[in-house]
């Protein structure tokens, strides 16, 4: 004998269903899970049943003191189904609607676009005048670091990096002058440390650099072309 096939999840909601439908009362979850086996569904997947049911507003649950009850009645799945399919038929008729409309705004655009002579004369000078923008946009590239604002930029990032310099320069002399205070006995140990470290007699601080004008830039680039 072949082996009983068991029922799907849709065969089971339907025999839960019929449960609620025969009786038109209100369960608790034991008492389903005692009237499924009756049905074919077995107690151990009652619950899960009876949740998708609830997800699918085909069954309604409500707590009253410390139990939840559950029931659904023909009427309240008759009117759940007729809200779906009202909500679909209005989406459906959107999308119609919607569909129309892009298809007139696409005829309309197709307008003007049609196939001739003078199109693809037109299509072709502004191929061409594509071209010759990303021409002269890289050759303005090539000339970017001249722009003034660029040069202004630069110009303020380097009086930055002067001032950071000479202050730490400050910092490692007066870091020096400590050692020395406080660790006399140590000046020879300290001097090699210096040494090693880069701090020489040459160690000082940075002259503050003169003043270049984007002009004068621009003259000697100008002078250096051949």
């Amino acid at each position: 004998m072949s082996k009983k096939r068991g029922l799907s999840l849709e065969e089971k909601r339907e025999k839960i269903l019929q449960i609620f439908y025969d009786s038109q009362d209100f369960f608790l979850l034991k008492e389903l899970e005692k009237s499924g086996p009756k049905k074919g569904v077995i107690s151990q997947s009652v619950k899960d049943v009876v949740q998708s049911l609830v997800d699918d507003d085909l069954v309604s649950k409500d707590k009253i003191g410390t139990s939840v009850y559950f029931w659904s009645l023909p009427s309240c799945a008759g009117n759940q189904l007729r809200s779906v399919y009202r909500k679909l038929d209005s989406d459906l008729q959107s999308s119609k609607k919607r569909h129309a409309e892009l298809i007139d705004q696409c005829d309309e655009l197709k307008k003007g676009r049609e196939e001739s002579d003078e199109r693809e004369t037109a299509l072709a000078e502004l191929k061409t005048i594509e071209m010759k923008y990303n021409e002269l946009k890289d050759e303005m590239g090539k000339y970017a670091d001249n722009d003034p604002a660029a040069f202004q930029a630069m110009k303020k990032a380097i009086e930055v990096a002067h001032v950071a310099a000479n202050r730490w320069t400050d910092n490692i002399f007066t870091l020096r002058q400590w050692c020395s205070n406080n660790f006399p006995q140590a000046k020879e140990q300290l001097e090699n440390m210096y040494q090693e470290a880069g701090i020489t007699d040459e160690f000082d601080y940075l002259e503050v650099l003169p003043v270049i004008s984007l002009d004068s830039v621009t003259d000697q680039m100008v002078e250096s072309d051949p």
